[in-house]
């Protein structure tokens, strides 16, 4: 069995940088930790995947091998630069004096990312009164290795759904529920995640927000004190405003 474009899949995978082991990034939390990687605010999770879409895209050599594989499967990917983070441009590394860094110049050091004329990239020599810095992507010219386990294939309208909640919100999969009915999603989410920064889906919909408290009523347990989110999607499936559930056959 092979993945069609557009199927929606979970996978677990570890990433390391082929010449020098170094591991970057990883869905697996005792992986982040093992390797010294662990950030306590990320959601360590399967990443959902759409095959061959832009919608949760992965690097393409990755992509491209996922779309062979079957649930159940591990294996060891190798992506080179030009399926992966791209080749190394040497034109893309500049050289601009210190004092254009403003207030940072005298708190950064070689290997830092700094944003320069609203550009990231990373600085790889400081001195003289100049400053190095490397507008290519960090691996670059790099061949990645993913060890992947592709967990499970989101089939049903009530997986997918499922999925797409679990992998956007930044919160804990138990403060979250929703009904599916017909052709409409009705999802119950903490009043807190409506307040959350960088949350870019939200600007994506047309929210219908409906108070399950007036004024937070006393005596109410804590859970009331949320407010209920409704996605309504038909036929289009919210395609030209909602970037969270567009792109996916539901029904």
């Amino acid at each position: 069995m092979t993945f069609d474009k557009g199927s929606l899949i979970l996978v677990d995978y570890t990433a390391k940088v082929k010449d020098s082991e170094d591991v970057f990034d990883t869905t697996i939390e005792a992986d982040a930790k093992k390797y010294s990687i662990h950030e306590p605010n990320v959601k360590y999770q399967p990443k959902l995947v759409s095959i061959g879409e832009v919608s949760y895209p992965v690097l393409k050599g990755l992509d491209e091998a996922l779309a062979k594989t079957s649930v159940g499967d591990k294996l060891t990917v190798e992506v080179s630069p030009d399926k992966g983070f791209g080749e190394r441009d040497a034109g893309k590394v500049r050289m601009i004096p210190t004092r254009k860094l403003g207030e940072d110049a005298e708190k950064v050091s070689v290997g830092d990312t700094i944003e320069v004329d609203n550009k990231r990239g990373i600085i790889r020599f400081i001195g003289s009164g100049r400053v190095q810095i490397d507008y290519n992507h960090r691996y670059a010219g790099k061949t990645i290795l993913f060890e992947v386990n592709v967990i499970k294939s989101l089939d049903s309208p009530n997986d997918k759904v499922d999925g797409i909640l679990k992998n956007r919100l930044p919160i804990e999969d138990t403060k979250v529920s929703f009904t599916l009915k017909d052709k409409e999603v009705s999802v119950d989410i903490p009043e807190e995640i409506l307040r959350a920064d960088g949350l870019q889906i939200m600007k994506h919909f047309k929210l219908k927000k409906r108070n399950l408290i007036q004024k937070q009523q006393k005596q109410k347990k804590k859970h009331l004190n949320k407010k209920l989110l409704k996605l309504n999607y038909f036929s289009t499936l919210c395609k030209t405003r909602c970037s969270f559930f567009s792109h996916f056959n539901f029904f």
